[in-house]
């Protein structure tokens, strides 16, 4: 007898877990259809590879540019992001940087960041691409070095001249309304 109920309480067992997981797997909703990266983050895989980089930099009107030099490393994470590690040295000084760059379908504009070793700042990104589909342009506020820290609107573009060659302008708003180019950069694509 006690063979026999050990039995039926097994069964029974069984029974009871496999009616209950039929009874979860019609009850659980199917798992959404994920995201697939759109044209406008293809767009972005244009500034993915290694680049070299030539800069000249104006800090005061009247004054020699200085001059640096930087190498990127970027690539595509998931098709969604651009990701770009940047090494360079200007006026002696070593300096490194990350730069991201996606596209939010909500908003409909190009988003991303920027940090680097000289601050710690997270500038935040927001822009489009132009017509011609050539270049980016990105606009962030943040503290002014030259302007004792004063809070100013930036603009930053990302033109692609060909596959291999790219150029990103950094500019400030005055207070005049006219934009001034702070920085200049020129890249060249390795390989």
């Amino acid at each position: 007898m006690k063979i026999q109920m050990t039995t039926l309480a097994r069964s029974i067992f069984w029974a009871l877990i496999c009616g209950t997981t039929a009874l979860f797997a019609q009850e659980m909703p199917e798992m959404p259809e994920m995201p697939k990266p759109t044209q406008e983050h293809a767009w972005l895989e244009k500034f993915a590879g290694e680049w070299t980089t030539e800069m000249e930099c104006t800090m005061e009107p009247g004054k020699e540019p200085m001059k640096g030099s930087a190498t990127e490393k970027a690539r595509m994470l998931g098709g969604f992001w651009l990701i770009s590690d940047g090494e360079g040295e200007m006026m002696g000084s070593k300096f490194s940087n990350i730069l991201t760059l996606g596209y939010d379908p909500e908003k409909k504009v190009y988003v991303g960041t920027w940090v680097d070793s000289m601050t710690s700042l997270l500038w935040k990104y927001e822009g489009t691409v132009n017509a011609q589909g050539t270049s980016l342009t990105l606009t962030s506020e943040g503290p002014c070095p030259m302007k004792g820290g004063k809070i100013c609107k930036f603009r930053e573009t990302m033109e692609l001249k060909d596959p291999n060659h790219k150029v990103f302008t950094s500019q400030i708003l005055e207070d005049d309304g006219t934009w001034k180019t702070m920085m200049t950069a020129r890249s060249t694509k390795k390989g």
